[in-house]
């Protein structure tokens, strides 16, 4: 007598679950990755040899658009902003910032998120998160508001409420904190927009820019001695 198995759609879904290995599994690239800048950066901060300095200046192509140390007359800088980089993006490469043991972190991300539909709470989450490691590793975090895009970018206005939700939780955040705070667009913006002539394209800055900028920064590090 013999037995006849009867392979239903329902047992032969089952053997698929259970008895087949898994040999593939579906891998999410993170999206800072996308940016072929992140990379070509990171294998810059690999090779560096500089093992200490009192300041870092973190960021996305608006940190990255100055020479620090020439625009402050310093030598003590270490200038780690990547183009196009957010705030996820930061979180995975601060080792580079712990690396050459700085008093002081000033941090400016943000823009980019925005503008790439990410929500504003998970923006400011990972704020707290690049913060928090800061003040672990005894470094001082210093936040800089995210600066406002200017009337020539498309999607400005939009963007610019998002900016300025954002801004609104990194002051509480910094006052209840007692964390530093720079309020970059009391300077550089009018009306919610970046002014005309401290940007060459509603984003990116102009020297006139970076020295209004220049000067904020300065006035922190006299604070602290620095």
């Amino acid at each position: 007598m013999s037995l006849k198995l009867f392979l239903t759609p329902t047992i032969i879904l089952f053997l698929f679950l259970f008895c087949v290995p898994l040999t593939f599994v579906a891998q999410v690239t993170p999206q800072y990755l996308n940016n072929p800048n992140y990379e070509l950066e990171i294998g810059k901060y690999k090779i560096y040899k500089t093992k200490q300095v009192d300041i870092v200046m973190l960021g996305n192509s608006l940190t990255h658009g100055a020479n620090w140390n020439e625009l402050l007359g310093r030598t003590s800088i270490s200038e780690q902003g990547i183009p196009s980089d957010i705030s996820a993006g930061v979180i995975n490469r601060m080792e580079y910032i712990y690396k050459v043991k700085p008093t002081l972190c000033f941090i400016m991300i943000g823009v980019n998120d925005i503008f790439s539909w990410i929500p504003v709470d998970t923006v400011f989450a990972n704020y707290k998160i690049i913060v928090e490691n800061l003040k672990r590793k005894n470094i001082i975090p210093v936040i800089q508001s995210v600066l406002y895009a200017g009337r020539m970018q498309e999607l400005a206005e939009g963007r610019n409420r998002e900016i300025t939700k954002l801004n609104k939780l990194l002051v509480g955040y910094s006052k209840e904190n007692n964390i530093e705070y720079i309020n970059l667009n009391k300077k550089m913006s009018r009306s919610f927009f970046l002014k005309s002539p401290l940007t060459y394209d509603g984003i990116h800055l102009t020297g006139q820019g970076f020295k209004i900028w220049g000067r904020e920064v300065d006035k922190i590090l006299r604070k602290y001695s620095l």
